[in-house]
Formats: C-alpha cells, sequence, structure tokens
C-alpha cells in the first residue's frame, strides 16, 4: 500500500512544491482575467490540488492523462512546462499550442497531456485509446481520466467505463466531485453515488476526501499498481471543492454564505499538507516558506514573459491544420 508519508524528503517538497505552483498560477490568471488581459473563457483549479498532484505523483513518462475544461492543474501535475502553459493562456506564439488554444485546449503530448477539453466527458474516451495503446505496445502504461461530477453523467463516460473494463484496460477514471456541475448541485443531478456506478460496471472503485493528498495518494497508488500489474480499470471518486466560480466571471449566487471560507479554513489542501507533515517531523516551517518564495518568484517571471511575448503572425493561421504522419 503507498502511503505518502513513507516519501523521501525531497519527493514531499516537490509534492508541495507542485501544489503551491497550481495554486499560484492560478491565483495569478484569476488576478490577470480579471483585469481583462486573457482572453477567452477561463476555468481555475485552486482548492483541488491535492487530488491532480496527488494522482499524478505516481506517473511517469508511459503514462497519459485527459484533462476537462479545468485544466491548469493537470497540466503543471503532469510535468507540463508552465512558461509555455502561460503563454498559451496569453495567446502568444511560444505557447503548448502555438497561442491557439488558449486556457480550455492546453495539451502537451510530450508529456503525456493529452489536453483539456472543452467537451464535457470528452476525456474518458480518449483514455480507453490511450490505454488500449499502452496495453498493446506492452509498455507497461497507464492513463488516467479527469472527469467532473457533471461529466460524470455523460454517456462518453459511462461507455468508456464499459469499454476499459471489457477490454481489462489499464484506465484509471477520477470523478473530482467539486460539488457543482456549473451551478448544479451535484446531489440535484447525480443519481445513485459515483461508486456505486464504478462497481455497476465492475470496476473497484473507492471514493476519497480530495483535498487530502496523501488520501489520494494512496488509493491513486492501488490503482496505478492494478493498472501496470494487468488488473484493469478503477474509479477513484474524489470530493473536493473548487475556490472560485465555473468560470472566470461567475457570480457564484449558488454557492452558500461562507461556503469557500469555512472550507479553506478546515481542508485547505496546501495547509493540510503542511500541517502533516510538520507535525510528522518530516520537514521544518523554513522549508515550506522556501517554496512558497520560490514558486511566487517562478510563477512572476512567467507572466512577465508571457506578457512580453509576440503574438501568432498571420503566417501562422493555417499551420498545424492537418496531422502528417
Amino acid at each position: 500500500m503507498a502511503s505518502g508519508l513513507q516519501l523521501s524528503r525531497d519527493q514531499l517538497l516537490q509534492a508541495y512544491r507542485q501544489m503551491r505552483l497550481i495554486r499560484d498560477f492560478e491565483e495569478t490568471v484569476h488576478e490577470e482575467f480579471s483585469a481583462g488581459a486573457i482572453p477567452g473563457f477561463v476555468h481555475l483549479y485552486a482548492g483541488e490540488e491535492a487530488c491532480g498532484v496527488g494522482v499524478c505523483t505516481h506517473l511517469d513518462e508511459r503514462d497519459a492523462i485527459a484533462s476537462t475544461h479545468r485544466g491548469h492543474g493537470h497540466c503543471i501535475a503532469k510535468g507540463c512546462d508552465i512558461d509555455g502553459m502561460m503563454h498559451e493562456i496569453f495567446g502568444r506564439r511560444a505557447g503548448l499550442c502555438g497561442g491557439k488554444g488558449g486556457s480550455m485546449h492546453i495539451a502537451d503530448l510530450s508529456k503525456g497531456m493529452l489536453g483539456a477539453n472543452g467537451i464535457v466527458g470528452g476525456g474518458p474516451p480518449l483514455i480507453c485509446g490511450a490505454a488500449l495503446t499502452a496495453k498493446t505496445l506492452k509498455t507497461g502504461g497507464v492513463a488516467v481520466a479527469f472527469v467532473g461530477d457533471g461529466g460524470s453523467n455523460q454517456g462518453t463516460t459511462l461507455e468508456s467505463y464499459n469499454l476499459a473494463k471489457v477490454w481489462n484496460l489499464p484506465a484509471i477514471f477520477v470523478v473530482e466531485d467539486n460539488g457543482y456541475a456549473e451551478s448544479t448541485g451535484t446531489k440535484y443531478s447525480v443519481g445513485g453515488s459515483q461508486v456505486q456506478r464504478g462497481q455497476g460496471f465492475g470496476l473497484p472503485a473507492v471514493e476519497v476526501d480530495g483535498s487530502d493528498f496523501f488520501a489520494v495518494y494512496e488509493v491513486a497508488g492501488e490503482a496505478v499498481e492494478r493498472a501496470r500489474g494487468g488488473g484493469g480499470p478503477t474509479l477513484i471518486h474524489a470530493r473536493l471543492l473548487r475556490y472560485y466560480g465555473h468560470f472566470e466571471g461567475d457570480a457564484t449566487t449558488y454557492r452558500g454564505p461562507g461556503e469557500v471560507a469555512s472550507y479553506k479554513a478546515a481542508k485547505d489542501p496546501l495547509m493540510q499538507f503542511r500541517n502533516r507533515v510538520i507535525e510528522a517531523s518530516l520537514l521544518k516551517p523554513d522549508e515550506f516558506d522556501a517554496v512558497d518564495g520560490e514558486v511566487k518568484q517562478t510563477v512572476a517571471r512567467t507572466l512577465t514573459q508571457a506578457k512580453a511575448a509576440p503574438m501568432p503572425t498571420e503566417a501562422d493561421l493555417l499551420t498545424d491544420v492537418y496531422n502528417r504522419y
């Protein structure tokens, strides 16, 4: 059984660094979008860091992930270059997708990041393909689909559960249940439980506190080990909360008074991680403070460079239209 508290000091610091990088990256994008500097739609991952990092800590270059419209956190957790990400969000030519995809379509196939996706429930079928490739070529790779509670109701998702089971694919489906399908509460929109849905297709399925890195790390480790060993797919239902609205500009009138503030005070993923590791005498407060300062400078530098970078030119317009094999 994989236990996060058995990670080395360097591994613990790296996990925290990834979560802090996601948080600071998202807060910076929030500020810049509010100032009118970013084109297009933006959906932020802040508050959900422990889930993406807890899962992706087990992954390597053999593995692939597919994201949702809320993809920045998954990109960072899978190792995508944040300079390229920030350039992409600002629509710059040096972006991961040449400035043509923006926030909702960030991808980096070289990192096994198959892309953020504007299609709700669009990721699970892609992951079945990636998992089938890994199984056929015997690479030992696994494929992970992150999907929201709203996306869990899509036929594409349920069909993917079935296909992954029938073909015994090394696939993992992570339902990041942040309480709202856009603005509709999960209790209203989701019939039954996510675990029961997975079990209905014969998948091992488990619910986990998505704000707790160590809890996510443990169940994800079991799922990855099962997949790599030929044991087939798994469903993980992670309960968590996004700190911002469904999209930037969302008035969030559907939230209860003090909902986010009380959650942050009790369950903030970064503070939970920090407190637990310090209490276990594995790292010291000043080591976390040093990471905080380092990440703050990194994100500030990335932002400055992206804002000053050139836009795509007219000559770039008809590139990347066709893929040549």
